[in-house]
């Protein structure tokens, strides 16, 4: 269906409407952003540890010599075959950031429950280079709420994004994103985090559909969204990230 065609003159002056509503929300965003960061903090008192290709590091090791650290929980369980189609897409978008991150003193680090040579051997496919770790051995992810037991699954709320949902919109494992802190003493805090679809703004390739004529074109969140190295086999009917 192709929208109303008008004068040049009509399109401006609803283009002049929009782009005040354009500017709302980006004050909007800013006054978010504000409020986010003065979010108050949680001190880290687990000793997390996770399995890497270098062997065995903790939670502060992580942060590999600076003070924040930003964790994507990506979906790829210890019996997956292949990492989600939405994580993937968002990891897409994450390697030409990591000098500018690291320059700001923010390390970016990817945490999936399945173990390390799945993860290399997945995050080889896509061509990746940010880091990767495995949970495998630790409670992280089900302490921060995007791994789900069978016991979870079977009873009758699960608790992402915080609040209770239904077993049946959940899923062993979920997204989301995490933000720590560790100060000069090497105290650890957890920060923020974002799940579903929180982090979406980070997935550039979605604000640039959204200013094209069609926009994202979907039929349900992300749904036309597969790996990048699948664009050529028959369409999927739908992302695993909801």
């Amino acid at each position: 269906m192709q929208n109303q065609v008008v004068s040049r003159e009509e399109w401006l002056e609803a283009r002049r409407a929009l782009l005040l509503k354009e500017k709302e929300a980006t004050h909007l965003r800013d006054r978010v952003n504000a409020e986010r960061m003065a979010l108050p903090w949680v001190r880290v008192e687990k000793d997390y540890v996770f399995d890497t290709p270098d062997g065995r590091r903790s939670l502060s090791d992580l942060f590999d010599g600076r003070s924040q650290l930003i964790v994507y929980h990506f979906m790829l369980g210890p019996d997956w075959e292949a990492g989600c189609p939405g994580c993937s897409f968002l990891s897409d978008h994450v390697d030409g950031a990591l000098p500018h991150l690291n320059n700001h003193d923010v390390t970016w680090v990817a945490v999936s429950r399945a173990p390390v040579a799945k993860i290399e051997a997945y995050k080889n496919r896509m061509g990746w280079k940010f880091p990767w770790v495995s949970s495998a051995s630790s409670d992280f992810n089900f302490d921060y709420h995007v791994s789900f037991s069978p016991e979870d699954l079977g009873g009758d709320k699960v608790f992402y994004n915080f609040t209770s949902i239904p077993p049946e919109e959940a899923n062993d494992e979920l997204p989301g994103l995490s933000a720590f802190y560790r100060n000069d003493k090497g105290e650890i805090f957890h920060t923020y985090s974002s799940y579903a679809r929180g982090p979406e703004e980070l997935i550039g390739t979605l604000m640039i559909l959204d200013r094209a004529p069609k926009g994202r074109n979907e039929d349900s969140t992300m749904n036309f969204v597969k790996r990048h190295d699948e664009y050529a086999d028959a369409p999927k009917t739908s992302s695993c990230c909801h």
